[in-house]
């Protein structure tokens, strides 16, 4: 087992294949393994990297009170500088997606490519926008404190079909087999995360900072905040390019994982290659563990 220090935490992760590195950022209340259909096709020309976010999978929880985008996107810039991963692409799908924005605007010369997917920007674009993602979101807490995410997921996802129809949740017997096959989430953290997430419509992000080339990717059947983000977030970022997945939800990499992944492939054989560094740099690593 792979675990790598990143700031007061040890992250776990799983990297295959050689070439430009390409970092995978997961969505909430998954891990590493959401992105298993795309490491296991671009490790044949890729390094590929996926990793548990923390508070997630095998990476766990720890003594932090509260945590913020803004501090999951520095334990990502502390994974890419401990792995040595010179000017990597970052690829981050709905949470992780919201992580990847902040990354790529701290850090504009640490990558050289951007992909969000599934994902959204700080701004509350209309009324039921600020109800789903602060309101709903915050009203889950209590629940999930007495019966568990599980249940009430299951719940919130039953609501948002009745409102917008099955397709909007694509596979989701795929993200609770996921779920069941990985460790599972503790409450506490899932309320940190929650928190975070309600608090990034607050987050301060130059988006005119991303200097790396953009890919932006939305499943067909997107919940519809998130398919008014994409344009935006086309628009906002300097050299974004947006594409819509075919018959995907809101986890577009598992609904489609054959348009998802050739989407990705295409980019990359564009992008990723100019990342690359020469042989006998200095390397940048910190402290690394493989247990």
């Amino acid at each position: 087992m792979a675990t790598v220090r990143t700031n007061d935490i040890r992250t776990y992760y799983e990297e295959d294949g050689t070439g430009p590195p390409v970092v995978f950022v997961h969505g909430a209340i998954l891990d590493h393994s959401q992105w298993y259909p795309q490491t296991a096709a671009l490790s044949d020309e890729y390094r590929t990297v996926a990793y548990d976010v923390r508070g997630h999978g095998r990476t766990g929880g720890s003594a932090r009170r509260r945590y913020s985008v803004d501090l999951l996107a520095s334990d990502l810039d502390a994974l890419v500088r401990a792995l040595d991963l010179e000017k990597p692409v970052v690829c981050g799908l709905s949470t992780g997606g919201c992580i990847a924005q902040v990354y790529a605007a701290a850090y504009p010369e640490e990558l050289s490519g951007l992909v969000l997917a599934d994902t959204f920007g700080t701004e509350l674009l209309d009324w039921r926008e600020w109800l789903q993602r602060s309101v709903l979101l915050q009203a889950a807490i209590p629940p999930v404190r007495l019966l568990g995410y599980p249940r009430v997921e299951k719940a919130m996802v039953w609501l948002q079909e009745q409102v917008q129809g099955e397709a909007v949740s694509g596979d989701y017997e795929a993200i609770e087999r996921l779920r069941d096959e990985g460790p599972e989430m503790e409450t506490d953290e899932f309320v940190k995360v929650i928190r975070a997430l309600v608090a990034f419509s607050e987050a301060e992000i130059d988006y005119s900072a991303i200097a790396a080339p953009t890919l932006v990717l939305y499943g067909e059947h997107e919940p519809g905040f998130v398919r008014r983000h994409a344009p935006r977030l086309g628009a906002r970022i300097p050299n974004a390019t947006v594409r819509e997945v075919p018959d995907a939800g809101h986890a577009s990499n598992l609904d489609n994982p054959a348009f998802f992944t050739a989407a990705l492939r295409g980019f990359l054989a564009e992008w990723a290659s100019r990342g690359e560094t020469s042989d006998g740099e200095e390397t940048r690593s910190e402290e690394t563990n493989t247990d």
